[in-house]
């Protein structure tokens, strides 16, 4: 898809489909006046007819607009405007993601979004490409790739023009660059996810970041089989492993674009590619969601693919526990108990308990690293879900600065997180007879817990845990990965360079 920002004139641009806005009230944007004076104000009038309020969320498609050069005009409505002729960024984004719908029926495949004369809570010109950009290149992913006959693509788009005021035009460039470099990353980490579990193994993630890093001189991958586990004491992560065939991957990524002397920041993914609950084996009912339960490394890969498009100046380690989690003859059982990397043991009462496991080992790992911070992500409690439903991460963390850092990130990003409590009355949930700690505390709270778990692997460092079990797939007849917190991410690694 061919993206650039352009000075426009709304009336004699010639495209195939010219997108310009209203307000609540039918309150016409500048572009949408000066093609409603060129039509004698027809435009004006066709809106009232068809009751076109400005509301958020209205869209309506005029075909061969009289007095301009646009083959097609699409209204969006913005919806309501403050004292200050500012709209909400939340309904800016909502009105972009009606053009897809929108002409959908019509053979458009050269648009041109006329942005400039928006006002956007202080929003600048970047925020707002960089926002189109990433819907509508999240507008063109596919998830059939495996079928025989993939469906014709209803809605294609191969070029798109923003229009902005001169002045605007170097930050809109700019956005577009960071926009089209996101959108990249969220769609391999939306690939990835959608793969199925007996093509997406361990194995398959690690040749994934060698690819990544083919040709690149400030990314380095290096992958640690299971004997070398076994020698650093990774007891935990190889306690989850045990049932499976498939051999577990520690994924060692290091992007190298800052300082040699600056301290990186780690980011820690959950990587069960396919998670059956092992002994404590899950319901039969929706199992098949499972393979998304290694979408935490998903989007470390997703990240790091960013990161490589946009080259910043930071230094980043990757880390992916990647491991199956199988019942067989040779797996885990309720009850046994394991050494972690860090010394501590551990008893398992429940086998689906198993991201904690692999990630308290990859934790213990990255200290090596002396990182400035460190974020895990992990799909990890349906509790989470329970908590916090499908629009926000929840987060967790040791350290309040960086807390409110990936806040503020997940905002800008609108890839929001909402914190939860890491309280030590928590922690005594996790009381065990017979080791250290026991890898659940019960029904209540369950993904504090969980947090308190790898909190206690984490104290020699600033450390965040995104649970992403309600944010990184959807599940019915939209089924599928979402990228989710790959823009976060990106936009906490851009704040820190």
């Amino acid at each position: 898809m061919q993206i650039n920002a352009k000075v426009v004139d709304a009336v004699k641009h010639s495209t195939q489909c010219l997108v310009v806005n209203s307000f609540d009230g039918g309150k016409l944007s500048t572009a949408a006046s000066a093609i409603n004076a060129a039509d004698a104000k027809q435009l004006e009038q066709l809106l009232k007819r068809e009751k076109f309020t400005g509301k958020n969320g209205q869209a309506l498609l005029l075909l061969n607009p009289q007095g301009i050069a646009a083959e097609r005009v699409l209204i969006l409505g913005l919806g309501e405007q403050d004292k200050n002729g500012n709209i909400s960024a939340d309904n800016f984004r909502k009105a972009l993601q009606k053009i897809p719908e929108a002409l959908k029926p019509t053979p458009c495949s050269d648009i041109t979004l006329v942005l400039g004369d928006i006002k956007i809570d202080q929003k600048s010109a970047e925020w707002q490409a960089r926002q189109a950009v990433e819907i509508l290149i999240a507008s063109q992913h596919r998830a059939d790739s495996l079928k025989s006959k993939p469906a014709e693509p209803s809605f294609v788009l191969a070029k798109v023009t923003l229009g902005f005021n001169k002045a605007q035009l170097s930050d809109a460039t700019k956005g577009i660059k960071i926009g089209q470099a996101i959108a990249k990353g969220v769609d391999l980490a939306r690939e990835l996810g959608n793969l199925p579990g007996n093509i997406c193994t361990p194995t398959y993630l690690a040749a994934e970041a060698k690819r990544l890093a083919r040709g690149q001189t400030a990314l380095s991958v290096k992958v640690l089989e299971e004997k070398a586990m076994k020698e650093l004491g990774m007891g935990a992560l190889l306690s989850v492993s045990a049932g499976s065939d498939q051999p577990a991957k520690l994924i060692v990524m290091e992007y190298k674009g800052g300082n040699k002397k600056d301290a990186p920041i780690a980011l820690v993914g959950k990587g069960i590619t396919f998670d059956t609950g092992g002994i404590s084996l899950k319901p039969g009912a929706g199992m098949d969601e499972m393979k998304f339960d290694m979408c935490g490394a998903a989007s470390v890969l997703g990240t790091f693919k960013t990161l490589v498009e946009l080259q910043p100046a930071i230094n980043v380690v990757g880390i992916i526990a990647a491991s199956e989690n199988m019942p067989s003859g040779s797996a885990t059982k309720p009850g046994d108990i394991v050494t972690s990397m860090s010394g501590q043991t551990i008893e398992i009462l429940n086998t689906d308990a198993e991201g904690r496991l692999v990630l308290c080992d990859a934790l213990t790992y990255t200290e090596r690293f002396k990182p400035k911070s460190v974020i895990d992500i992990a799909t990890l409690t349906g509790a989470c879900v329970v908590a916090l439903g499908n629009h926000a991460s929840g987060l967790f963390s040791n350290n309040e600065d960086l807390a409110q850092a990936i806040l503020k990130a997940g905002q800008a990003a609108n890839d929001r997180a909402w914190q939860m409590p890491l309280w030590d009355d928590y922690q005594k949930q996790l009381d065990s007879n017979f080791a250290d700690i026991a890898n659940i505390g019960g029904p209540a709270g369950g993904s504090i817990t969980a947090a308190c778990f790898l909190s206690r692997f984490t104290k020699n460092f600033a450390w965040a845990h995104l649970d992403i079990a309600g944010t990184a797939w959807h599940s019915g007849a939209a089924k599928g990965a979402t990228g989710r917190p790959v823009p976060l991410l990106v936009q906490y690694l851009l704040d820190n360079q």
